[in-house]
């Protein structure tokens, strides 16, 4: 039986408060109810101590040598990734952990998640950001080693190195999918619109999309030019 951890320890906030005054459970929350006295069968009470949820009680090993996993390369670098796939511990845990390096002008192309924010640790090098949310709001830095940059779920964002060398960044996302599995890039985006609207979109004739290459990748990192 699978079990909610948000309903878990919601539970068990409530189970101490009803200890601490004296009142049942089921009168602090209206509409509780018990089945012939007994606790329905997501009750926490009946699944030992809800601190610990079950699917964390595991045999599997709680280390994984990211820098050691398979590389994808790209044109503008390349990205590995812990996931429920290969470091089973992280199965339920709605985790992902991503090593993206970035070479001398390497972009990762702007895009978002749909399903899954992230936190970005830059362990070397420099990453310019640009990240635009679900507000319109536009913001611009740089992130070095040391600072933290937060992307929420559904901000359109891409960062780049600007420097002379190698720029490696640690992602992690709230989600058990692969990268390229919750991934919505621009290229991709562009490359199935007509070049009719993207010329109403834009103001400009519809033979300046015509040349444009197709892109049909769900994870982009280039190099410019």
């Amino acid at each position: 039986m699978s079990i909610n951890r948000r309903k878990v320890l919601g539970g068990a906030g409530l189970a101490g408060a009803a200890a601490a005054t004296g009142v049942g459970v089921d009168r602090l929350v209206s509409g509780y109810r018990t089945e012939n006295g007994v606790p329905p069968a997501d009750d926490p009470a009946r699944f030992g101590d809800p601190r610990i949820p079950a699917e964390t009680i595991t045999n599997k090993s709680h280390l994984f040598h990211l820098g050691a996993s398979p590389v994808t390369s790209f044109d503008g670098g390349s990205f590995q990734q812990a996931d429920e796939q290969n470091f089973p511990i992280l199965t339920g845990q709605q985790a992902s952990i991503v090593l993206l390096t970035l070479q001398p002008g390497g972009i990762r192309e702007p895009h978002w998640h749909p399903s899954a924010w992230e936190i970005n640790l830059v362990t070397s090098g420099v990453a310019t950001w640009v990240v635009i949310d679900g507000n319109g709001n536009h913001e611009s830095f740089d992130q070095h080693v040391g600072d933290v940059v937060f992307a929420p779920q559904g901000s359109f964002h891409y960062f780049e190195n600007r420097g002379p060398g190698e720029m490696k960044i640690v992602i992690i996302q709230n989600t058990s999918a692969a990268e390229d599995k919750d991934n919505i890039g621009i290229g991709e985006c562009l490359s199935g619109l007509p070049p009719r609207v993207l010329s109403a979109v834009f103001g400009v004739p519809e033979t300046t999309f015509k040349p444009f290459k197709k892109i049909d990748k769900a994870i982009v990192i280039l190099k410019s030019t």
